[in-house]
């Protein structure tokens, strides 16, 4: 694996070293020893799947509260996504800028994303499928998010009109409602 620092703080993306011949290639996608000699959390121990028919659904942005706060790994198994990652970590140099990335079933690439990073994307193709290693469970209650188009953040999405679910929506400013640990 290929680990390469993003400009968000403790934010990776992971590529793979393929090992190619001609059936195809075989590569590996999680090694505990690689990615703890990154300092990065080894221990996953719920993985979900996100299946989104139409290209320009949205999704996000979301995160977990303490004390359970969630290290996502995402990456995407089909089709074609704009991944966001917006730091609302308080004591970050980055604190409320963001970064974005196309991950692809082609590039295969994958995002490191730390405790404190708010997470969504928009599908960039119909059928895109997402996969998340998550390194807390689910907590109902502690689970939170921020408006995709809150004028806070400036985030320029590449599609316009979204598909979105009704609490995506209904997140209100950031200016009213901050998110602090």
């Amino acid at each position: 694996m290929r680990f390469t620092e993003a400009r968000l703080p403790g934010v990776w993306r992971i590529g793979l070293e393929k090992r190619e011949d001609s059936r195809g290639f075989f590569a590996r996608v999680f090694c505990e020893q690689e990615f703890a000699a990154h300092g990065l959390i080894t221990w996953y121990p719920q993985c979900n799947l996100s299946y989104n028919e139409k290209r320009g659904t949205l999704r996000g942005l979301h995160f977990q509260r303490p004390p359970k706060p969630e290290v996502k790994v995402v990456r995407c198994l089909r089709g074609a996504v704009y991944d966001v990652l917006l730091d609302l970590r308080p004591d970050s140099p980055m604190y409320l800028e963001h970064e974005a990335f196309e991950l692809t079933s082609d590039n295969r690439e994958a995002l490191y994303v730390p405790e404190g990073i708010a997470h969504g994307f928009q599908t960039l193709t119909d059928d895109a499928e997402m996969f998340y290693q998550m390194s807390e469970f689910y907590t109902p209650g502690l689970n939170g998010g921020v408006r995709w188009n809150d004028p806070a953040f400036h985030i320029e999405w590449p599609l316009e009109n979204p598909i979105l679910s009704e609490k995506d929506q209904a997140y209100p400013d950031f200016s009213i409602s901050p998110w602090t640990p």
